[in-house]
């Protein structure tokens, strides 16, 4: 049973410090764009650069500075968060195009999300396959953190942990070769390593 005990504490010990690296990136480029623009400006760009990854990526990196401290503090699942998470981030790309679209024209990042948001086909695919892989992640990680958790953790693996392991993982495999596949339509070069 201590060793159930280490093992769980260190798991998440690897996640809290994800997630404070997740926090100090933010406020690091929070700071840097508002130095370099306005702060009401650089606050757009944060907020819609952060909207960039929640939305336009198939990991949940955008939505673990929310999904991961709700699920540690209050146990909300964290698929739950994350269906907030996105329509938060649907919800202020909305208003910023409404209100002040020409602040997406400032950053590199952000013009890429304004292509993405305002050509529906074939661009709103990348939305689409971000949310699959997104969702499959958050299913899974809560799956983990449910194991790391749960006091009868053979019993949860006989009711077939493994069997969806192995389907999630596939899922998000195929997921990201398919988001590979448009940002390469989309001219996008992804560094590799």
């Amino acid at each position: 049973m201590k060793k159930f005990a280490a093992s769980e504490h260190k798991t998440h010990g690897e996640s809290l410090w994800k997630f404070l690296a997740l926090v100090a990136f933010l406020g690091a480029y929070f700071i840097y764009v508002s130095w370099k623009f306005d702060a009401a400006t650089g606050a757009w760009l944060a907020l819609l650069s952060w909207s960039f990854f929640v939305l336009c990526t198939p990991v949940a990196d955008g939505g673990f500075l929310i999904d991961f401290p709700l699920r540690l503090l209050f146990g909300t699942r964290m698929i739950i968060t994350e269906a907030i998470v996105w329509s938060l981030a649907l919800g202020i790309n909305i208003f910023a195009l409404m209100v002040v679209p020409q602040v997406y024209d400032d950053a590199l990042l952000t013009r890429l999300l304004k292509t993405i948001l305002t050509t529906p086909w074939p661009y709103w695919s990348i939305i689409f396959i971000s949310a699959i892989g997104t969702f499959l992640s958050i299913w899974f990680a809560d799956e983990m953190m449910d194991v790391t958790s749960h006091s009868k953790r053979e019993k949860h693996h006989a009711h077939g942990f493994k069997y969806k392991t192995i389907l999630v993982l596939g899922l998000g495999v195929l997921t990201v070769l398919a988001y590979y596949q448009v940002l390469s339509d989309l001219g996008v070069e992804v560094p590799t390593g």
